[in-house]
């Protein structure tokens, strides 16, 4: 029992921070359709209650968790890297560095990834409207007009790479044993 108010409100943010984490995983594993209070309660080793002390719903859980995953930072990031006076390959280089550590080191990125992905799949369309896609495909143009970026649809090949990341965010996730991608293999995706 906490025996002053300062201790309490740090048990209930610590009991709200796992039920955020662990539900992230759940719903990066199952989705959102797939995935049931009760389940989800079991899988944590706590009272489907207590989930319900902290969130209304279902949907109120997973919007908290989808809050969580955007990726305004890392668009900003790629935004400010493609006004950057550097050859394409050099950014494209940069971008494969930050993935494949974020991939073998950050489990918390590797489920943002694939709650993100997830979203976008839900929209029945393709990801191309996304920023981080559309990010990409301006340093892709900017290295095919270099000549150091395969030709094609600079968007689908956007779509390529990000698949790469998320397929990759699903193995670190749920396999034990696998070889994670390098940042030199994510680069080589778009090289010509």
């Amino acid at each position: 029992m906490p025996k002053n108010e300062e201790q309490f409100k740090k048990m209930r943010e610590d009991m709200r921070s796992k039920i955020l984490k662990m539900s992230s995983l759940y719903f990066a594993k199952y989705g959102f359709g797939d995935t049931k209070i009760g389940d989800l309660a079991k899988y944590m080793g706590i009272g489907q209650g207590t989930i319900y002390l902290y969130f209304k719903s279902k949907e109120e859980l997973f919007e908290a968790i989808r809050s969580r995953a955007e990726n305004t930072e890392e668009i900003e990031r790629l935004k400010a890297l493609s006004k950057l006076p550097l050859p394409a390959k050099a950014k494209i280089d940069l971008i494969s560095k930050e993935m494949a550590k974020k991939l073998k080191e950050d489990e918390e990125y590797c489920v943002k990834i694939t709650i993100l992905t997830q979203l976008l799949l839900e929209k029945k369309e393709a990801p191309y409207g996304n920023d981080l896609y559309k990010e990409l495909a301006k340093i892709i143009r900017q290295g095919q007009k270099e000549g150091s970026v395969v030709k094609g649809d600079a968007l689908y090949l956007a779509d390529l790479y990000w698949g790469t990341v998320y397929l990759y965010a699903l193995k670190r996730l749920f396999l034990e044993k696998f070889k994670m991608v390098t940042w030199e293999t994510l680069s080589r995706l778009l090289e010509v």
